[in-house]
């Protein structure tokens, strides 16, 4: 029996994301752990940091081309000035 992959299970940018986190992360229990806090304690950190650190890098990691990331301006706000007329 042959399987097949025809597509990845991540895009690069969800693992780009995934793997930055997860390093702050590590980063964050490490230090916590180095403080001299216990393992459940730098566990908690890591999962906290990790956990806060993926919406954080997913809006700062540019998105893929097409997503419109410019607002365009000829919807519902088209027309109006900017009120000092």
């Amino acid at each position: 029996m042959e399987v097949r992959v025809d597509r990845p299970l991540l895009s690069l940018r969800a693992t780009l994301v995934f793997l930055i986190a997860l390093l702050v992360g590590a980063t964050a229990g490490g230090l916590t752990a180095l403080a001299g806090e216990g393992t459940p304690r730098s566990l908690l950190a890591a999962l906290g940091a990790a956990g806060l650190a993926v919406p954080f890098f997913d809006r700062l990691v540019g998105g893929e081309a097409g997503q419109g990331r410019r607002r365009d301006r000829s919807g519902a706000d088209a027309g109006r000035g900017d009120g000092r007329g």
